[in-house]
Order: structure tokens, then sequence, then C-alpha cells
């Protein structure tokens, strides 16, 4: 008897797993079993997935299929993922019924069926609820998602705020301090504004880099910095000639070939050096006019500095006759130079035999002035005319060039009267001097030779700096010099 137990309950158990199997293509359910098929048509049934839990079946192990089910269901149901759900067990078969929006949470449901203890197998007939384009629930748990998440980040927020409000406060402080050694070396005040503003913004973006790191936006960080370099090659290769005239100007203000007010000449320009700001220099030349050059066509040209050094040296060409004697042409010349107030004594004048003309002897006259008190053009002026009128008084001669007119058929020559006998004397006319001068000049000559308060020797450059000073400014922009 006891041997037929084993084998009668193993025949009860077969006869119920193809009862619970075949009763529905039978139509042999019950009428509870009619209320879990309505849930989910026959084809969901049929095309439902079996799950073993793959563990061996104790036949003899007692079924609480009660305690299946309220376990499955509460664990499901906790979840909150799931709308219209139906869990049964029959003999720790679990039958799963509802709908999910998303498809992950119907596998998921069958692995918790299947890990609930005394589970034999798993018919999952949940399905994926069709959502609407109007369905606004994807949005609102999205929402709620992000709102948790910025709960959970807010204090890290806070902090990553006041460290770039701490920051932006003390960048000014900071830089100040940073600045005083460059101070103290006596840099030009565009270097110090430049770093000055760029240890200010080091600060600031340490702060700002800072506050993304702590709020969890690190990505974010990087890409700042990323598209920062890219918009400053951009930029770069954009605003090439004005970037070009910038680092002229710190190159000009940190080397300094000229100041204000300094005579310079620049690219075929000469004038005085009125200002000086981040993108040209401008000139006020001797004619009143304001020029303003590039600092890179400063930087990249010939500068000529006329008031570096105050002394300047001025000359001039002077012929004479063949005829005359060189050495006394030296000598008065020399004289005149060494009596005018205005050429300087050291370096001394010099008058020196240049070239050898058609008709003259050119010599060159060298002298040296002082351009702070003196101007080169007017002294050149009076020494040219004193010069010459020495000479002339001395008996020295400057011939024009001479020219020689040929005519190929010659000149007839027509003699009436009188004077067909006179005779021809070669020489000097009648009425001419003895040097080929007429004696009525030489008062003109005196007059010229004599050198008056009327003689304005002064310098034109103070003048040109008081037309600047008082000038429109062009150009806006702070002087860098």
């Amino acid at each position: 008897m006891n041997k037929c137990l084993p084998r009668f309950r193993n025949m009860i158990n077969t006869v119920l797993c193809v009862w619970l199997f075949c009763a529905p293509a039978w139509g042999l359910t019950s009428e509870t079993d009619h209320a879990v098929n309505e849930a989910s048509s026959t084809s969901a049934v049929t095309e439902a997935e079996f799950e073993n839990t793959e563990r061996v079946i104790d036949a003899n192990q007692p079924i609480n299929d009660a305690k299946i089910q309220s376990r499955v269901l509460g664990i499901l149901t906790t979840a909150g993922q799931y709308t219209d759900l139906s869990v049964e067990s029959r003999q720790g078969l679990v039958f799963l019924s509802g709908e999910v929006t998303q498809e992950r949470f119907v596998a998921w449901a069958a692995d918790i069926a299947k890990n609930v203890e005394g589970v034999v197998a798993v018919i999952n007939n949940i399905t994926v609820a069709e959502t609407s384009v109007l369905d606004m629930a994807p949005v609102r748990a999205e929402m709620t998602r992000l709102w948790y998440a910025s709960l959970h980040v807010l204090p890290m927020i806070a902090i990553g705020l006041v460290v770039l409000f701490v920051c932006f406060v003390l960048a000014r402080p900071l830089t100040n301090v940073l600045m005083k050694p460059f101070v103290q070396a006596g840099q030009s005040q565009l270097v110090q504004v430049v770093l000055r503003r760029a240890i200010t913004l080091f600060i600031i973006l340490f702060g700002f880099y800072f506050f993304l790191r702590i709020a969890g936006l690190t990505q974010v960080a990087v890409a700042i910095i990323s598209g920062t370099g890219v918009i400053g090659l951009v930029v770069g290769f954009a605003f090439k000639d004005i970037a070009e005239n910038f680092i002229a100007s710190l190159l000009l203000s940190v080397q300094r070939p000229f100041q204000i007010g300094d005579v310079i000449e620049v690219n075929g320009h000469k004038g005085v050096v009125q200002k000086m700001t981040a993108r040209a220099t401008t000139l006020v030349d001797f004619d009143g006019n304001h020029i303003q050059i590039p600092n890179a066509t400063i930087y990249t040209n010939v500068i000529k500095n006329w008031t570096a050094n105050p002394l300047a040296r001025g000359s001039f060409m002077l012929g004479i006759g063949y005829d005359a004697s060189i050495r006394k042409a030296q000598n008065l010349a020399m004289q005149v130079l060494v009596k005018h107030e205005a050429v300087l004594g050291d370096p001394e004048p010099q008058v020196l035999v240049e070239s050898l003309g058609s008709a003259t002897i050119n010599l060159r006259i060298y002298y040296w002035v002082d351009q702070r008190s003196h101007s080169g053009a007017k002294v050149g002026s009076i020494l040219m005319r004193l010069i010459m009128r020495e000479l002339e008084r001395n008996g020295i001669s400057m011939p024009d060039d001479s020219r020689e007119i040929i005519f190929p058929q010659g000149v007839p020559v027509v003699v009436t009267g009188n004077e067909a006998h006179a005779p021809i004397v070669s020489g000097t006319l009648p009425n001419a001097s003895p040097l080929g001068v007429d004696r009525s000049v030489d008062a003109l000559v005196d007059e010229d030779l004599e050198v008056g308060e009327h003689d304005d020797l002064s310098s034109d450059t103070d003048e040109i700096r008081e037309q600047a000073a008082a000038s429109r400014d062009p150009e806006q922009g702070r002087n860098i010099l």
C-alpha cells in the first residue's frame, strides 16, 4: 500500500498538468479561467512564453498557491510599472497578465516570478501597451526623474556658485598683488593692462571650471574649453591684421624706439609723435597734417628718430669756377661757418671738394646744429646765402654749367657803317667790371652778408608739438606711451 501511494500521487499530478494545459483548448475552463482569458486575447495566451524555473520539481513538496500568488503580486505592484496586473498560481504554475509601458519590464516580471520559491513555471501574458502621441505620462516621468536628480545635486551646485562668486570677488585684489613686481619693474602701460586682464580672466575661468566640476558637468567644462580654443583660432584668422597691430603695439611699448614728442620718419612719413594706441601711431607732420600709421607697419619698417640725438648734420653743395682758388674758397666758407652762432664747433664744420663738374668745382659744406633750439632747414638756407655772397665779394666766380650750341650751316655776320673798321677786342666788355660782376650789386651783397635779428633760426619742432597738443585727437583710445 505504501509503495502504491507515491505512484498514485505522480499519476494525479500528471493528470492535473494535462488538465491545466489542455483545458483552455477543450473549452473546459472554469469561470475564473474565462475571466483571466478575457483580459488577454487567445493569441496572446497561445503565444505566451513558457519559462521553466530550471529547478527540480519535488513531487512530495506541498504547493501553497495563495502565498505564491500574493508574493508575486505584491512585488510587481510595488514596482509601479504595471497596469491591469493579474497574477494567478496553480500548482506552482504562475500566470501573469497585464500591461507595461516599457518592454524591459515584461521579462523582469517573469524573472521575479521564477525566483519565488515554489514556482514551477511562468506563463507570461504581460504585453507592452500602445502609447498615444498625446500621452504625457513619459514626459511627466522624465520631469519627475530630473527633479529628483536636481534635488540630489542642488547642494553641490550651491557650493560651486559660492566658489564662483568668491573667485569673481577676489579676482581684482589677487590681480593687484600679482602685478606688483611688473609695476615696480616699470613695464609699459599696455603690457600691464594686458597682464592684468589676463590674470583676472584666468581667475574667473578657474572659478567657473570649478563650479562645473562640482555640479557634475565635467563634460560641459571640457566642451567649453575645447570650444574656446576653436573660437580663438577662428577669431585669430578672421582678425589677423588687428591681432598683428596689437602684438606690434605690445612690442613697441616694451622696446620704446620713440617717445611722445619725438620727430620720427617711418615709411616716408616724417612728423612729431602725438599718440600711440593699441592700433596705430599718430604723427603730426610739418605741414600740420595728422598721419595715422598702423603699428604693424611701424614695427616692420625702418624707424628714423630725429630727436634721439639732438645734434644733426646738414649739408649743401656750392660750385666755383675752375679759375678760382679752391683753398681760398674753402677758407672763406669756413670763416662763415665758424662765425655763425647756430653752427656747432664740436663736431666741427667741414668744406670738402665733392666732385668736378662740367663748368664748376663742386664743394660740399657740412655743418652741425642743435635741433632743440635751431631748425636745420633755416640754418642751411642762411649759410647758403652768406657763403655765396662772401665768395662773390672776394672774386670767386660761380659760373653756370657751360652749354655748347652747334650751328651746322654757320652764322652769317653782316657788318655795316663804321662798325666795319671797329677792332674786335677779346676780353671783357667796356662797362663790365674786371671780375665779371656788376658793381651795382655790391650793396645787395653787403646786405645779404649781414646777419640780423630778422633771421629766424628757431626749431619748428616746438611749434608742431604745440599744434599737436591743441589739435583734435583723430583717434579715440588710451595712449600707451
